[in-house]
């Protein structure tokens, strides 16, 4: 029984050394959403922090600076969402699709 549990041991560390690679892995990775046909685009990391903003000169109207914010908005709302998908995907990689609460 000692031995299973040194071994479960053993595979916890690994685990763990592995999602550690993961997180610095994941922080380097970005994705990019956009709306307004483009006119906004949003960049955010896998550490699901906004890294970039680009808002066409275009789309800057001072007679409708709502429509402006909800184009932001709707940018980084996806752009963080594909970020929460790119980080789930890469976990289920590691735990085998397995989800263990806590793990980001």
């Amino acid at each position: 029984m000692k031995g299973n549990l040194n071994n479960m041991m053993k595979q916890a560390q690994k685990l763990q050394s592995k999602m550690l690679k993961l997180q610095e892995e994941l922080a380097e990775k970005t994705v990019e959403a956009s709306a307004g046909g483009g006119m906004v685009v949003a960049v955010a990391s896998g550490k699901k922090e906004l890294v970039s903003l680009k808002i066409s000169p275009e789309v800057v109207d001072p007679d409708d600076v709502e429509m402006l914010q909800d184009l932001v908005i709707a940018a980084i709302n996806e752009a963080m969402g594909r970020a929460e998908e790119m980080t789930a995907a890469e976990m289920g990689k590691l735990t085998g699709g397995m989800s263990i609460p806590g793990l980001m």
